[in-house]
C-alpha cells in the first residue's frame, strides 16, 4: 500500500479514538431529536475504503450504534461476510452500559461462525462471523471494528448512512482512495436538503452527514431504497475472483457477462438435443416451443441454490444441471435458455431485483447489482418473461416477484435495460358469485366461487399445494371477520392455460346475525368485506405509492330466512376519484336481496397532500362493506 494510504488509514483510526473518548459511550447524551421514533442511533458509522489496485481492496468499518429498547437489537449489523477472496484482518466488539462502562469485549474468535446460507443451499463457500450477544438492560451501546482485504473489487461498499427503519445516525462518515490509473464512477441519491459534506479530489471520494432523523415508514409510501440518501459507486476496473473486466455502462457491462460468465455454460449432452427438438418437432412457433421446453424443465428439474463459481454470479453449465436435475436461478435460468436454444427459439438472461418492492436496476448506472436471474424471450411485440425456479408458475407469468421493474438483459452484442411485465388494474381481478342462506336461529350457510387472474392469481396460486388441514386454516384467516367460521368443503382448479385460480368453497357460521326480538341485523356483505383502513399520520412525510391495482367484483344471492322481510334496502352507492371507484347495490329477488359490488383499485404515485382524500376513500368502503339491514318478521297475517 501506497504510504498516502497508510497515512490515511493512520487519521482514520486517531479519529475514531478521539471520538469515542469524547462520547464516552454513554446513552444520556443523545440529541433528543434522534431519540424520537427510534430504536436505535448511530453513534458513529465510519467506513474507509482503500481500492489498492484492480485486484485488492481494503474495507475498514468502525461503528458505534447505541439500542434503546428490544426492537432495536435487531439493528446492531456487527457481522462480517468473508471467503476465500475475502480475508478478515481484523474483528471485535465491545458492549457499553448506559453510563458507558464497559460491560464485555469480544474477540474474534468469541463470533459465531455460520454458513452465509439457508438450508434451501446445497453449497456455498461464503460464510459469515456474526455477534450474538443478548443484552440484560437498555439502553446498551456496541462498539464494532472490523477490517477486511478482498481481490473481489466489483463490489465497493455503497454510503448507506441510513438502511432501515427506526434508526437514527448522530454522524456517518465514508471516504474512497483509489489509484490515477482506476476510473471510479458514482452516482448520488436523496441526498437533496440533508447537509451532506463531501470531497471529491484525485483518487479521494468522501462523504459525511449529522443528526440524521429515523426514517419511519407509513401506509402505502414508497420502499425505503427509492426514499433514503445513498451513494453508489463503482469501478470502471474491476476483478471478481480473478476475473478481470473493464466496463462503464450496461451495454459494456452485459457484454462482459455474456463472454466471461456465460459464454461456456450453455453446453447440452446430444441426447437431451435430441430428445428436446423431438418433443417440440410438431410445433411451428417459438413460443409454443417455449411452452413445450419451459413444461420439461419444470418436469425435470427443481430448484436448490447452488452458490459456487464467481462470486455465485457464474451459473452451473447447461449440462451439469441436465445431469443432476437441480439447480439455483442462475443454472436453471441457464439451463432452460441452453435448451431453448437447442430447439431453434432465442432467448435472453437477465439480471432483476427480485421481491415485493419492485426495486429497479438503475438504468444509467452500471455496477453489481440484483439478486435473482430469470428468463426473457423477444418478440415481436412484448417479450415473454420466464420464471425457472417454479414448478408450479404457468409459462410467461412471472408474479409480483419480478414484474414492473427495470432488468438488465444480457445478449451477445451486450447488456441493456428493459421493463418486465406490468400486470395492469384490469388484469389483476377477482370475481365472486356466492349465495347464503340465512337460517332461523341467525346463523348462515353459504357457498362461494372465486376466479381469480393477474396478480390476484399470483397472490393465491399457492394454495392447491396446500394440505387439507392448512387449507382449512387459511381460509378461517382470509375470512378473519367471521369468528365462528366453519369450513365445509374446498375445491381448487390451478388453470394454467387461462392462467386463472378457481376457489368453490362452502361454510357455516353460527349466530352470524344479531337478533333483538322480530328483528335480524344483519351485515350484508359476507364474503368479501374490506376492513383495512390506513394509519392516520398528524404530518404525512412521503407519496402515496399503490404498486398494484385491482379489480374485484362480486354477485351475491341473499336467501331471507322464512317470514321474515326487509325492513329498507340500502340506497344505491357509488364513488368514483383518482384513486379507483366503488359500487355497491342490492336488488330484491324472489325470497331474497341480490348484493352486487365492484372496487375497483387503481395503481400509481399520487402527492402526499392527498393522503387524506386517499384514507377517506378507504374508510368510505369500509363503511359500506360493513353496513347493515333490518330484517323483520313478517307478522301480518293472510
Amino acid at each position: 500500500m501506497a504510504v498516502k494510504n497508510y497515512l490515511q488509514l493512520s487519521f482514520f483510526f486517531i479519529s475514531f479514538i478521539l471520538f469515542s473518548q469524547e462520547k464516552a459511550f454513554t446513552s444520556f447524551n443523545i440529541p433528543e431529536a434522534l431519540s424520537e421514533g427510534a430504536n436505535a442511533v448511530v453513534r458513529l458509522d465510519e467506513t474507509h475504503i482503500v481500492l489498492e489496485k484492480i485486484d485488492a481492496m481494503q474495507v475498514l468499518q468502525k461503528c458505534i450504534i447505541t439500542v434503546l429498547n428490544k426492537s432495536g437489537d435487531g439493528s446492531v449489523n456487527a457481522y462480517v461476510h468473508y471467503d476465500d477472496n475475502v480475508k478478515i484482518k481484523a474483528l471485535e466488539a465491545t458492549i457499553y452500559n448506559k453510563v458507558g462502562a464497559v460491560i464485555k469485549k469480544i474477540k474474534e474468535k468469541n463470533f459465531k461462525d455460520v454458513s452465509a446460507v439457508d438450508g434451501g443451499t446445497l453449497y456455498s463457500d461464503s460464510r459469515v462471523k456474526y455477534l450474538d450477544y443478548t443484552p440484560s438492560d437498555y439502553p446498551y451501546t456496541i462498539e464494532f471494528v472490523c477490517e477486511i482485504l478482498t481481490s473481489n473489487t466489483a463490489f465497493i461498499p455503497s454510503f448507506m448512512p441510513i438502511d432501515e427503519y427506526f434508526v437514527s445516525v448522530e454522524e456517518s462518515k465514508y471516504s474512497l482512495t483509489y489509484p490515477e490509473n482506476i476510473t471510479v464512477r458514482k452516482k448520488e441519491k436523496n441526498l437533496e436538503g440533508l447537509g451532506f459534506e463531501k470531497q471529491e479530489n484525485s483518487g479521494l471520494i468522501s462523504y459525511s452527514i449529522k443528526n440524521l432523523k429515523a426514517y419511519k415508514p407509513e401506509d402505502f409510501c414508497p420502499s425505503l431504497v427509492d426514499i433514503a440518501p445513498r451513494v453508489l459507486v463503482a469501478s470502471k476496473q474491476f476483478s471478481l475472483e480473478g476475473v478481470q473486466a473493464e466496463v462503464e455502462d450496461w451495454n459494456g457491462f452485459g457484454r462482459w457477462m455474456y463472454n466471461d460468465l456465460l459464454f461456456d455454460t450453455v453446453d447440452l449432452p446430444a441426447s437431451t438435443i435430441s430428445k428436446v427438438q423431438e418433443l417440440v418437432k410438431n410445433e411451428t412457433s417459438d413460443i409454443e416451443k417455449a411452452k413445450k421446453i419451459y413444461q420439461y424443465v419444470q418436469d425435470k428439474v427443481r430448484y436448490i441454490s447452488v452458490q459456487v463459481g464467481i462470486g455465485g454470479w457464474k451459473p452451473f453449465k447447461a449440462s451439469k444441471v441436465d445431469e443432476l436435475g437441480y439447480g439455483d436461478c442462475k443454472g436453471l435460468t441457464n439451463y432452460t435458455m441452453a435448451l431453448l436454444k437447442a430447439v431453434g427459439v432465442e432467448s435472453n438472461y437477465c439480471v432483476i431485483y427480485a421481491g415485493k418492492s419492485q426495486r429497479n436496476m438503475e438504468p444509467d448506472f452500471a455496477l453489481m447489482q440484483g439478486n435473482h436471474v430469470i428468463l426473457s424471450i423477444p418478440t415481436e411485440e412484448d417479450a415473454v418473461w420466464l420464471e425457472c425456479t417454479s414448478q408450479e408458475l404457468p409459462f410467461g407469468f412471472i408474479g409480483d416477484f419480478t414484474d414492473d421493474r427495470d432488468v438488465l438483459v444480457v445478449t451477445s452484442e451486450g447488456g441493456e435495460i428493459k421493463h418486465t411485465k406490468k400486470y395492469n388494474t384490469q388484469e389483476n381481478t377477482q370475481y365472486l358469485k356466492g349465495d347464503y342462506i340465512i337460517n332461523a336461529d341467525g346463523s348462515i350457510n353459504a357457498e362461494v366461487q372465486i376466479v381469480s387472474k393477474g396478480i390476484q392469481y399470483d397472490d393465491k396460486y399457492g394454495v392447491k399445494t396446500l394440505s387439507e388441514r392448512d387449507l382449512d386454516v387459511y381460509y378461517k384467516d382470509r375470512w378473519g371477520y367471521l369468528n365462528t367460521i366453519s369450513i365445509n368443503k374446498i375445491e381448487v382448479e390451478n388453470d394454467k392455460t387461462d392462467i386463472s385460480l378457481t376457489e368453490h368453497i362452502s361454510f357455516y357460521v353460527p349466530n352470524y346475525t344479531k337478533k333483538a326480538g322480530d328483528i335480524m341485523l344483519l351485515t350484508v356483505n359476507a364474503l368479501n368485506r374490506n376492513s383495512h383502513i390506513p394509519d392516520k399520520y398528524k404530518e404525512r412525510n412521503y407519496p402515496i405509492k399503490v404498486k398494484r391495482g385491482f379489480v374485484d367484483e362480486d354477485e351475491v344471492k341473499i336467501t331471507l330466512p322464512e317470514g321474515y322481510l326487509v325492513e329498507a334496502l340500502p340506497e344505491k352507492v357509488s364513488i368514483e376519484n383518482k384513486f379507483g371507484s366503488y359500487q355497491i347495490e342490492f336488488v330484491v329477488k324472489d325470497e331474497g336481496v341480490i348484493y352486487k359490488r365492484k372496487l375497483i383499485m387503481n395503481d400509481g404515485e399520487f402527492p402526499k397532500e392527498d393522503y387524506n382524500d386517499f384514507r377517506d376513500f378507504y374508510i368510505d368502503i369500509s363503511k359500506y362493506d360493513n353496513a347493515k339491514i333490518a330484517l323483520v318478521k313478517n307478522t301480518t297475517k293472510n
